[in-house]
């Protein structure tokens, strides 16, 4: 196997063919940025290692630091290009992206090659749909860095407690490190390099009803219909694949739904969003307009004798665009124009790793050709495979934006890799209903988030299997507060509604729903901070006391921003953040409910909070209540953002941050409201406050251009 890598570069003009070639020295060592150095290999070649992780190529500021301590080690082994970092003893280690297992990584290898893999099966759950090269450590004393390793080839990572190690079937590869102070800060580094997600159009922080799939239209009306007869929130529905003419992407079948914009205006009608599928595969079907322009631009994929590659998906053979192509990219983008014109919401991008059935290890041969062009080299798919997904979806979102360019998109996905963020959201594929699988949501939502992915959730429920009331209950409990929020089930399951179960399941599914959507300013306002400084939503504990050893493996709670903490009823003996927690009651009966997360709220905070609405298209300031929770000094404080929801108006201004302020005052807590950016008119007219203290609550009422008074 050495053999073959030395002579793999060598045949690329990497390496000559030699002993001292196993040996990699480093090229550059220099500092871009705060706390962040960039290391180049000798015979580093972006022809054989191109760049799409990084949001842009970062620039030189100075010499790497005489006292840097976290410097990789390159050398070719018989598994290819390999850095190592030795890292200080007691440093707990997290990241990796989309992965299986425990929060903390220590002792932990993965594979990264993006593979369709139904309830996590494959290779023991050790490989799954996306690719994160990426490492955060935490030292002993709350002080961070993170490692980033720049290439998406084929590629192992080890975790172990000692070292990083990694190793990837390709070229030598530019590594980052960033070492600073906290893991917020590394990971706002990270944010700094790979980009950040965009603001995303409010509705998509709703519920999300999908199922594999609502046909025909009478009955993803009655689904529609009954969320609001029941009045259980829900924002958007779903269109799997059997919405399609024979799983033809860009093609409404018009048997199931014989006039697609009657359909998608009778869900705007009553306060919903429509979200529909494009697969990648695309049917190899002469009288079919995608297959037959698509041919005539010689947009798809070859195999290695230069033919076009044919693999079954779901309608049958099909051939793949070849989306390291700029051409491909614009034809692929100008096929939403019409399809978008139905009056469709949103995309799903799904089976983009690609997933071919019939195909060596459920994929298309690494032989096959993509042709490249612009800055892409051309290459094999043995180095394009992990990257097939993150240049679909950049594809989508460019072609989404050019026929909605007024509107901010949402395209999730289910393949990408670290930096994709910038244009999809995701969720963690096609899981189990289990206990296991519920438990294991929390720990891959919170990795991703710690990979530089935020939006993101699971299928809440469970995908494969059936559900039972039991089970669906204490995943929607918690799974209320994932930072995507959607139910989801296969075809061959029983219904996974909320009121699927019984009454008892439907009221507490109400009830944790009505929990988001009352909680929904402080949400936005944590999306806020994820698109500016690359912060997760959705964050694990030890970020409240990133010192506190304590806290560095739980995985049963979790933070959402910085000041709410989510306990799952499910979880036993969660190891919780010292201090000052306040437990919060949102909606009537929520502190009862068997299957209800219990909610704190941290001590010197205070937390937005608006009314309970049945979707975001309804004005949740009616009114606007602030939650306060002094600190022992009797002060708090807090922030909220606001804009429109939805458009780009807030790059010029056109946005409401407010500043909230608490100080005690004998037995008063005074609480004060500031208006500290942007010109977005948010007329709050009376704001009610809430005052968490020793267990009890303290209300008042007042306007908000003045000062309210709470007695204590």
């Amino acid at each position: 196997m050495r053999k073959y890598f030395v002579a793999l570069l060598a045949s690329a003009g990497v390496l000559a063919q030699s002993a001292s070639a196993f040996n990699v020295g480093v090229a550059d060592e220099s500092l871009v940025g705060d706390g962040i150095v960039r290391f180049v290999p000798e015979h580093f070649d972006i022809t054989v290692t191109p760049e799409l992780i990084l949001s842009h190529e970062p620039s030189a500021i100075g010499a790497k630091p005489g006292n840097w301590a976290l410097n990789p080690v390159y050398e070719i082994t018989d598994r290819g290009a390999m850095a190592v970092i030795d890292i200080p003893a007691g440093t707990s280690l997290y990241g990796g992206g989309e992965v299986t297992g425990p929060l903390l990584r220590n002792g932990q290898k993965i594979k990264m090659w993006n593979t369709d893999t139904g309830m996590y099966l494959v290779d023991g759950g050790k490989r799954l749909y996306q690719t994160h090269p990426w490492v955060l450590g935490v030292r002993p004393d709350g002080s961070a860095f993170g490692v980033l390793f720049d290439t998406f080839h084929k590629a192992e990572l080890l975790t172990a407690d000692d070292r990083i190690e990694f190793v990837a079937e390709g070229a030598p590869f530019k590594t980052y490190v960033i070492d600073r102070n906290s893991p917020r800060e590394v990971m706002k580094g990270l944010a700094e390099l790979t980009g950040t997600i965009e603001m995303p159009p409010l509705w998509s922080l709703g519920y999300h009803q999908c199922r594999f799939s609502y046909v025909p239209e009478s009955r993803a009306r009655e689904v529609a219909e009954t969320f609001r007869k029941k009045q259980i929130p829900c924002d958007v529905i779903w269109f799997d694949i059997n919405y399609m003419d024979g799983f033809r992407v860009f093609t409404v079948s018009k048997d199931e739904f014989p006039d697609p914009r009657r359909m998608n205006s009778f869900l705007h009608d009553n306060g919903f969003k429509s979200v529909y599928m494009i697969d990648p595969g695309v049917k190899v079907d002469d009288n079919y307009f995608v297959y037959s322009t698509g041919k005539a631009n010689d947009v798809f994929v070859k195999d290695a004798y230069g033919k076009e590659f044919h693999g079954k998906v779901w309608p049958g053979d099909c051939a793949f665009p070849d989306f390291t192509r700029p051409e491909t990219r614009k034809w692929w983008g100008e096929l939403y124009k019409d399809f978008m014109a139905n009056g469709i919401d949103g995309i799903w991008n799904d089976m983009n790793e690609p997933s071919v059935f019939d195909g060596p290890g459920g994929t298309m041969p690494e032989s096959c050709m993509h042709q490249g062009g612009g800055n892409l080299p051309a290459g094999r798919h043995s180095m394009w495979h992990n990257a097939y997904g993150r240049l679909m979806v950049e594809a989508s979102r460019d072609g989404i934006l050019a026929v909605n360019p007024d509107k901010r998109p949402f395209l999730l996905s289910r393949s990408n890799i670290l930096g994709g963020q910038r244009y999809a959201a995701m969720w963690t594929g096609d899981n189990e209903a289990s206990y296991d699988h519920m438990k294991l949501s929390v720990p891959m939502s919170l990795t991703l988030g710690l990979s530089g992915q935020p939006f993101n959730g699971p299928d809440i429920g469970g995908f494969a299997g059936n559900t039972d009331g039991d089970l669906f209950g204490h995943w929607l409990g918690f799974g209320a507060f994932f930072p995507f929020s959607r139910g989801h089930a296969s075809c061959d399951t029983n219904d996974k509604e909320p009121w699927a179960f019984g009454k008892e399941v439907e009221r507490e599914s109400r009830i944790a729903l009505e929990r988001r959507y009352r909680l929904m300013p402080y949400i936005y306002t944590t999306f806020r901070s994820a698109h500016t400084d690359g912060q997760p939503v959705m964050a694990p504990v030890f970020f409240a006391d990133p010192a506190d050893a304590d806290l560095r493996a739980e995985e049963q709670a979790f933070l959402i921003g910085s000041d709410l903490l989510v306990v799952p009823a499910f979880a036993e003996n969660p190891v919780l953040p010292k201090g000052i927690w306040e437990k919060l009651s949102l909606v009537k009966g929520d502190t009862k409910g068997k299957y209800q997360a219990e909610l704190k709220v941290r001590g010197g905070s205070i937390i937005p909070a608006g009314k309970v609405v049945q979707n975001l298209n309804e004005n949740p300031f009616e009114p606007l209540t602030l939650i306060v929770c002094p600190d022992a000094r009797g002060n708090a404080t807090g922030t909220m953002y606001w804009d429109e929801g939805d458009g780009w108006s807030f790059r010029e201004g056109n946005y409401c941050k407010l500043n909230f302020t608490a100080r005690r005052d004998g037995r008063n807590i005074i609480v004060t409201i500031d208006r500290a950016e942007g010109n977005y008119p948010l007329d709050l007219g009376r704001v009610n406050v809430e005052v968490l203290s020793g267990g009890k609550t303290y209300r008042a009422s007042g306007a908000a251009t003045s000062p309210i008074k709470v007695k204590i």
